[in-house]
């Protein structure tokens, strides 16, 4: 799980945001942390050097730097998780605390049944971090970040990737702008900049296969 982005758009450290779980509140990174740890051992968080974190049931992990794109911290990641074992890795951002694990199944189904690098969700656009990933990818992220990439759309438009269509659901939100009132709704702003009503939403459609990006 990436936590170091550099926040822009909320303005302050998205990571230890507070969040109001069904169970209490507790903070962004922990909702994300503890979802993970019902699919995925061992669980990784991708840190900012210095970046204060509560205690997580997770390895944590620490840039070199912060704000330099996600690509970087993906490839540390996949590294440990090849180092762990693992054939494939979810790979998610910390702003995506309404994430359900059901996803992560059905995206690593077909992963293994296609043989493919990488499947990521596509709901009208393209989820690079709630997807998975061979972790053997690490080596050639690293390659693309020495060659000056930085961004996930370098490594996934490299290599066999598919895509599972899926209907817009709260589960791949990211909570990019600070919390909107209104009428008494729940509104958070999507990576779009659009307010969404934070409500329960049901799968309306089955999924779909599509081919390779």
């Amino acid at each position: 799980m990436l936590a170091g982005g550099a926040s822009r758009r909320m303005g302050r450290d998205k990571a230890t945001l507070p969040f109001s779980a069904p169970d209490g509140e507790t903070t962004m990174v922990e909702q994300v942390v503890r979802t993970l740890n019902t699919r995925c051992s061992p669980v990784f968080v991708m840190a900012a050097p210095g970046q204060p974190l509560p205690e997580l049931h997770a390895t944590v992990l620490r840039d070199e730097a912060r704000g330099v794109g996600p690509l970087l911290a993906t490839a540390r990641g996949l590294h440990a998780a090849a180092a762990a074992g693992a054939e494939f890795a979810f790979v998610s951002a910390v702003d995506m605390p309404y994430l359900d694990a059901s996803i992560i199944d059905e995206l690593l189904g077909p992963a293994r049944r296609l043989d493919a690098d990488v499947v990521l969700p596509w709901d009208g656009r393209t989820h690079y971090l709630a997807g998975v990933y061979r972790t053997t990818l690490a080596t050639l992220a690293d390659q693309l970040v020495e060659a000056g990439e930085r961004s996930m759309r370098a490594l996934v438009h490299a290599v066999d990737t598919q895509r599972v269509v899926m209907p817009e659901q709260r589960s791949l939100t990211n909570v990019n702008t600070p919390p909107i009132s209104g009428n008494g709704a729940s509104k958070l702003a999507n990576s779009n900049g659009i307010a969404i009503e934070l409500m329960a939403t049901n799968r309306i459609a089955p999924w779909e296969w599509v081919s390779s990006v």
